[in-house]
């Protein structure tokens, strides 16, 4: 499976929504606090990770 750019927009998006999803379905919090600070949290927390990755692979490509 080829990674472009679309591909892991993407993947990352239905991660993102699935976990938002599954927290407002299950009722565990107000749907405000998943919304204002949940969702947010889970964006950053996906992007800082994926930027770490992207420069792992590079790292490892190199070796």
């Amino acid at each position: 499976m080829e990674f472009d750019a679309k591909t892991t927009i993407g993947i990352f998006v239905v991660i993102v929504a699935v976990g938002v999803l599954g927290l407002l379905a299950m009722g565990v919090m107000e749907t405000g606090t998943v919304l204002m600070m949940v969702l947010p949290a889970l964006v950053v927390f996906g992007l800082l990770f994926m930027f770490l990755g992207v420069k792992h692979g590079e790292y490892r490509a190199i070796r």
